[in-house]
């Protein structure tokens, strides 16, 4: 492959960035069809004339084995010289290929919708567990993290015949000053 004026590490770093957005389990070495389509979407390969989501999605069949569900980052390639002159009309095939190459070198997935963490007195009030009182004081420690199940739950002391005897452990000293 030619490497002009875009290296090809740096399409590979943006195709791994795309490749586990919103996956947890994915590696970063294949990219599903939907991140595919995001990656022309937020880099701006699909323009609605030339390029569409169609196409987008008729290249990503084209380029994947018929079982698999995921292309590789030499897949993917392919994939965007197919890509490449319908986006840039007129010019070649290496020079389209290195313009969208330049569209891709350093892009990330951007978080459109994504809801952010209100800041109101309100809330702070209502989530500051200094300023809790009576029971609901127990559920936390000092440093206002959750104590979990004992902090909900009242645990008996199993350890001895009566409940809550408050000489518990003490048995041993009577029996030998006896």
């Amino acid at each position: 492959m030619a490497e002009g004026s875009v290296s090809v590490a740096g399409v590979e770093n943006s195709f791994q960035k795309f490749a586990v957005h919103g996956d947890s389990k994915a590696t970063g070495k294949e990219m599903n069809g939907k991140n595919f389509a995001k990656l022309c979407k937020d880099c701006h390969i699909t323009d609605g004339k030339n390029v569409t989501t169609t196409d987008v999605d008729i290249v990503f069949s084209k380029v994947k084995p018929k079982s698999a569900r995921v292309i590789t980052f030499e897949q993917f390639n392919q994939a965007l010289t197919e890509l490449a002159p319908k986006r840039f009309k007129g010019k070649n095939k290496e020079e389209a290929l290195q313009q969208l190459y330049g569209l891709i070198v350093g892009k990330e997935p951007y978080n459109v919708g994504v809801t952010k963490v209100a800041k109101a007195a309100a809330v702070d009030r209502l989530t500051d567990t200094t300023k809790y009182t009576g029971s609901h004081k127990e559920r936390f420690s000092e440093s206002g993290k959750g104590k979990g199940k004992a902090g909900r739950e009242d645990i008996p002391d199993n350890s001895g015949y009566v409940s809550a005897y408050k000489g518990s452990g003490t048995y041993d000293d009577k029996v030998k000053e006896a």
